[in-house]
């Protein structure tokens, strides 16, 4: 949970099962189309090369995606892949070192973490797999 507040004097508890949650990965584009995937394990490299795969298999036009220097976005065997992408037409760009401001992704799942998900949606992984879907395709 990113923030929280209580009365002076009031305790508040609020059940976490620990290690439990949610990974995405996701393409937002300019007029704010989302397409995602959605884990229950730590998102890998491997992970991201059959995400980008099988989002460039369906492109009708010419895409950039822009990542950001992730270490899973930056792994050698995704770079491997730029050129049958390219042959696609999906072009891989990254964003400037130290711009978090110029990534929209980042801006939207934070948006999603901290006004979006209610403290009680984190009890459960189900619960909050539950309420993440729903508030990403509204």
């Amino acid at each position: 949970m990113p923030y929280g507040w209580q009365f002076k004097g009031e305790e508040v508890c609020i059940k976490s099962t620990r290690g439990k949650g949610m990974n995405y990965l996701g393409l937002l584009s300019r007029n704010n189309h989302l397409v995602y995937e959605a884990f229950s394990k730590n998102v890998n490299a491997e992970m991201v090369i059959q995400f980008l795969d099988k989002f460039s298999m369906g492109l009708r036009k010419q895409t950039v995606v822009v990542l950001d220097n992730a270490s899973i976005h930056t792994a050698k065997k995704l770079k491997k892949c730029f050129a049958a992408w390219q042959h696609r037409g999906l072009y891989i760009f990254y964003l400037p070192p130290y711009s978090p401001h110029l990534n929209i992704i980042e801006r939207f799942w934070k948006e999603l973490k901290e006004g979006w998900i209610r403290p009680q949606d984190y009890e459960t992984a189900d619960s909050l797999c539950s309420q993440s879907n729903i508030c990403i395709s509204w």
